[in-house]
């Protein structure tokens, strides 16, 4: 890890690790720090710059993690807080950042001041509480999970929760929770971690009139989304990392349609960068994937910001499974739908090999979850009793949710758990014994092969990670564009084989044929 990159967040391979799911140390089905800290060598060997680390804090697990009770501690499933720090160090001598998840929305029913709010009525003005409208909640929103975002205590008082009913969401004018969120960024500042990424970065702020939603006519700004009081919070946060000697990442989950508006949360004084998720839920077309690369770029380079690339995370059905099918992107009000469509995951798999080398091409960073090297499909069988995700129950068992993303990963051994440790949390498909780490380590045609060869080329090309693009004339189809050095990136996208522009090949997704690329294949070439 060079101390000297000091804009490593520009160009970074970041790789995600949902705890529970990476690997168990103990046995219990859950997966740990102790797990993590084991195969810090398997993540160096791939190539990646940083983990991302999803909730790692003490939880009731209503949302696996993302209700937090404790946001300086480690939740005991996990390990416990020295244990935390020996990763942190162990990552950095490996030459691996470290970047945790902020909640900033909401907490937990189990957090301290919550606790309170109910038994006390103390800190009731650090969330929303109010008094509803007769036997009716305060206002119309509803849950982004499904349901209403209300829920009553036995006073009577309502209490808001965009998320589940144990989410309850923190009032951010209230100037206590402004002082505890700061003082959290530096605690986990001062044990070395080197970013955060702030969840839900959008929603924090509410109109604190909470006025009934009209969905066909909706108030500017928002009532709960991209309030203008945010950009304050995070030029906040972002003069505290600015204020240590190395160089602390501040990353954004926002989920804006407006290009414009999402660049604005980038500018110089804010945030580092944030997620790209029209890129991620992006149907496999190439009009498509060119018209939202263009408005990214244009969008980052209104404020100098380095745009990001991200195909799956734990929130989103895998891209394998997603590019099998007709329709090939993804929307979360579309998941019960689109879920029940069959795949191909030969074709899926064929697709998502293409797409890792488009991704590790273009300028920015990128970000890998955990399995997408290893070509991992949705589990989609899961049984509904296994199922855990808040979504899937709130729903009525109508939307899947995001447990068949989240399945605990398949190390090695011909039937589960496959290495992972003990019988995982969720259980893991009978049939992934080809796609263990064991299985398609030294295999040249594997997906894991594929991925750490293309993050080595990444690091090692100077024309990669951030910097300028061109696009280069090619037929309907397909995609081709050049980076400095002579670097140039093609994807076939259409039906029938394409001719390949003169260079020397330096990777390709699938096999090339008499200097023919095929459908669905993606190929890396040098022209100096």
């Amino acid at each position: 890890m060079s101390t000297a990159d000091t804009r490593w967040w520009r160009h970074a391979a970041i790789y995600q690790i949902y705890p529970r799911s990476f690997a168990d140390s103990d046995g219990d089905g859950v997966g740990d720090l102790a797990g993590v800290r084991g195969h810090l060598g398997y993540l160096r060997d791939l190539g990646i710059d940083a983990i991302w680390f999803s909730p790692w804090y003490p939880s009731p697990m209503a949302d696996a993690g993302y209700d937090v009770a404790d946001y300086r501690d480690i939740d005991p499933v996990f390990g416990t807080l020295d244990e935390a720090q020996a990763l942190i160090d162990e990552a950095h001598a490996a030459g691996i950042r470290i970047i945790i998840d902020i909640v900033p929305n909401h907490a937990s029913v189990e957090h301290a001041w919550f606790r309170a709010a109910v038994s006390t009525g103390e800190f009731r003005d650090r969330f929303h509480f109010r008094s509803g409208r007769g036997e009716a909640p305060p206002n119309d929103w509803e849950s982004i999970f499904g349901g209403p975002a209300w829920t009553r205590v036995a006073d009577g008082e309502w209490y808001l929760h965009l998320f589940d009913a144990g989410q309850p969401d923190l009032n951010w004018d209230h100037p206590a929770v402004r002082e505890e969120f700061d003082d959290i960024l530096r605690f986990w500042f001062d044990r070395g971690v080197d970013g955060i990424r702030i969840d839900s970065a959008a929603m924090v702020a509410k109109d604190p009139a909470l006025p009934d939603f009209d969905p066909a006519a909706p108030p500017e700004p928002h009532p709960w989304n991209d309030r203008d009081e945010l950009h304050e919070l995070y030029r906040r946060w972002r003069r505290i990392a600015d204020a240590y000697p190395q160089p602390k990442a501040l990353i954004g989950e926002v989920w804006l349609a407006d290009p414009l508006r999402f660049a604005r949360y980038l500018r110089h004084d804010e945030l580092h960068a944030a997620f790209n998720f029209d890129f991620l839920g992006c149907p496999w077309e190439a009009k498509a994937l060119r018209r939202c690369i263009d408005e990214t770029m244009a969008a980052h380079a209104t404020v100098g910001a380095p745009a990001t690339w991200v195909l799956s995370n734990h929130d989103v059905t895998r891209h394998v499974t997603r590019y099998g099918r007709a329709e090939t992107g993804f929307e979360h009000a579309l998941r019960q739908t689109r879920h029940r469509m069959p795949a191909d995951l030969a074709l899926g798999t064929r697709r998502a090999r293409a797409a890792a080398l488009l991704t590790f091409a273009l300028p920015g960073s990128v970000y890998v979850y955990q399995g997408e090297e290893l070509g991992l499909p949705e589990a989609e069988d899961l049984p509904p009793e296994a199922r855990q995700d808040p979504i899937h129950k709130r729903t009525g068992g109508i939307d899947p949710g995001r447990d068949g993303c989240r399945v605990p990963l398949p190390w090695s051994g011909t039937e589960p758990p496959y290495g992972f440790g003990g019988p995982g949390w969720l259980p893991q498909p009978a049939d992934w014994a080809a796609r263990t780490v064991a299985a398609q380590t030294g295999d040249p045609s594997s997906m894991l092969h594929l991925y750490r060869g293309t993050l080595a080329l990444r690091r090692s090309l100077p024309g990669l990670g951030d910097g300028p693009m061109e696009w280069l004339d090619s037929p309907d189809g397909v995609l081709a564009f050049r980076r400095d050095g002579g670097f140039v990136c093609v994807v076939n996208l259409s039906p029938e084989p394409v001719g390949l522009p003169a260079g020397v090949p330096l990777a390709a997704s699938g096999p090339l044929a008499d200097g023919m690329l095929p459908p669905d294949t993606a190929v890396w070439l040098t022209q100096e």
